[in-house]
């Protein structure tokens, strides 16, 4: 049975850093599973769920991913991997979302908990915040399963709570296969 990892990187962000990290964990024989890529301010996060060739141990990768020049100062962090590799019916993405509005604290636990009181789930968010001419303006996007008996409901209020905060709201429904 194949060992199973949790490839973690953050470090500057660089071009070609995705190419240079997928590039050597193939030449080691890695198989990339879910893989995600981030920029976080100047800094840029690499998280992959990876099957490893027999004989390849997980301190092996690790030693080998720091020696690589582009990521001289990033943290790198390859750790068990103890969770199944394919998704539930849960994490089939229903509608995309996308919020935009001036700062607002509590603003993605406010639409988190708004999801959450209809047993929807996020499986995927990405928060970004930007320069405006009026202060800090964030812009959310947000890839949700929501149970189809819920749906309208838990729009509808995720809707108005994006409206209390003072965010533009876009949905878009995601066909099924």
């Amino acid at each position: 049975m194949p060992v199973k990892a949790l490839i973690s990187i953050i470090g500057e962000d660089r071009t070609g850093l995705i190419a240079g990290i997928a590039g050597r964990l193939y030449d080691l024989g890695v198989n990339l599973g879910d893989t995600n890529f981030a920029v976080l301010g100047s800094a840029a996060e690499y998280t992959s769920v990876c099957e490893l060739p027999e004989g390849l141990t997980l301190n092996a990768i690790e030693r080998d991913l720091r020696g690589l020049p582009l990521l001289a100062s990033a943290a790198v962090s390859v750790t068990p991997f103890t969770y199944g590799m394919m998704h539930g019916p849960a994490a089939r993405i229903t509608h995309k979302i996308e919020m935009a509005g001036l700062d607002s604290p509590g603003l993605i636990a406010r639409i988190s908990e708004a999801f959450g009181a209809f047993g929807a789930n996020i499986v995927r968010l990405n928060s970004e915040r930007e320069a405006g001419a009026d202060g800090l303006r964030y812009i959310t996007r947000i890839d949700v399963w929501i149970p189809a008996a819920k749906t309208s409901a838990c729009l509808a209020t995720v809707a108005n709570t994006a409206q209390q905060l003072s965010l533009t709201f876009n949905c878009q429904e995601v066909a099924s296969d």
